[in-house]
């Protein structure tokens, strides 16, 4: 097969060859797992003259085994001793400090329900079912609690992280819509994610990525200046326009800039090419494509080298852009589609150009968000109870 796909290649014109992802552990695998052996011998190591076979090598091959989860039993045994000669008494070990008094589970089960449940993305009513065919009849109720009370012993953890991120000078932070259960109404109201997110490998930056997510009835502005507060720099966001309020004269402090996303500028821009022939608009994108091409070649860069390269070449480029903006929207109506499409870019275009002054900045927050989008989706689809994640 690699010949055939080599030869097809080969064939093909240099323009329309497709790069085909790198298979990963072809042909071996990873060295970390734990080796079990078995040896197949022959029937009979007697040679047909009655001499005994020697051997001369081997032929050896792997193939990935797996062991099913399998739930066990800790018995924990603490024995009394006494003296006989004196009664005045008993020896005895302390019991061990456990996560949930009196409770059923491990620190491990209730770390397994966890990861199910937020990294895998498996409801507690499928982990019940599948603790049901290893004979442990649980409801989702009591895993519903162990959720909870392993929730309350990492909010330490959680408040660490967010003051660790809120240390930076620059940070991402966006929301997403999530179902919550609304208890006694067998229905579910809209409730939404705060990521707050840092992630300076892009530039080169020393400090670790995080991303913190907090939980909040709605979308509104002030959710995010509660989160933001006593955080000074730069926020990435996107254009919705609950974020203004980090920047009024009475929100969380004066030192808050907004970073807006030049995706999210053009994409208006987008939708209208999309739709037929739009010559402006066209124009538009391609003066904003430039602006990616240029980010593309300095995105490997320290921030001095990047912002070097932007004001050399990005910046003639944005001035020149600015001046088509305003031309075009003195020509087209306020209430058509390009209209409307420029006039958002000129709303934003202060947070706009401001990575021509820090290097450290993304045009696209893209970039910031795609660590962090597979679990970023995958709590959107969650359904929570509204109790439990106010807590």
């Amino acid at each position: 097969m690699a010949v055939i796909h080599a030869e097809d290649e080969a064939d093909a014109p240099a323009g329309n060859r497709i790069s085909k992802p790198r298979a990963i552990n072809r042909g071996s695998l990873p060295k970390h797992l734990p080796r079990v052996e078995e040896v197949i011998e022959p029937e009979s190591l007697i040679c047909a003259c009655g001499a005994c076979l020697h051997c001369i090598g081997e032929d050896v091959s792997e193939r990935l085994d797996v062991v099913p989860a399998q739930f066990c039993v800790v018995v924990t045994r603490r024995p009394k001793y006494v003296c006989r000669a004196r009664t005045d008494g008993v020896a005895q070990a302390s019991a061990p400090a456990r996560l949930i008094q009196a409770g059923l589970p491990t620190e491990a089960t209730v770390a397994h329900v966890l990861v199910s449940k937020y990294a895998e993305h498996l409801p507690l009513y499928r982990q019940a079912q599948i603790m049901c065919r290893q004979g442990i009849d649980l409801d989702r109720s009591p895993l519903a609690d162990w959720v909870g009370r392993a929730a309350f012993e990492l909010r330490p953890v959680f408040d660490a992280l967010v003051a660790d991120l809120k240390r930076s000078t620059k940070l991402f932070m966006d929301e997403k819509r999530a179902p919550v259960l609304d208890p006694g109404s067998r229905k579910t109201m809209t409730g939404y994610f705060w990521a707050l997110a840092r992630d300076d490998r892009p530039w080169g930056g020393g400090a670790p990525p995080g991303v913190a997510f907090t939980y909040a009835p709605g979308r509104g502005g002030i959710h995010a200046e509660r989160i933001l507060q006593g955080f000074s720099g730069i926020v990435q966001v996107d254009g919705y326009a609950g974020f203004n309020r980090l920047i009024a004269p009475e929100s969380v402090g004066p030192d808050i800039q907004l970073a807006y996303c030049w995706a999210h500028g053009r994409r208006k821009l987008v939708e209208i090419t999309r739709n037929g022939s739009a010559p402006f608009a066209e124009n538009g994108v391609k003066r904003i494509g430039e602006l990616y091409r240029i980010e593309a070649e300095l995105r490997p860069l320290d921030p001095e080298a990047r912002l070097a390269g932007r004001q050399e070449r990005s910046a003639p480029l944005v001035a020149d852009l600015h001046d088509w903006l305003v031309h075009h929207r003195a020509l087209v109506s306020t209430k058509s589609p390009l209209g409307e499409a420029l006039a958002y870019i000129a709303k934003y275009w202060a947070g706009l150009q401001l990575f021509l002054i820090d290097g450290r900045i993304e045009i696209d927050t893209d970039v910031v968000e795609q660590p962090h989008s597979q679990l970023f989706c995958g709590l959107g689809g969650l359904s929570l109870q509204a109790s439990t994640m106010a807590a």
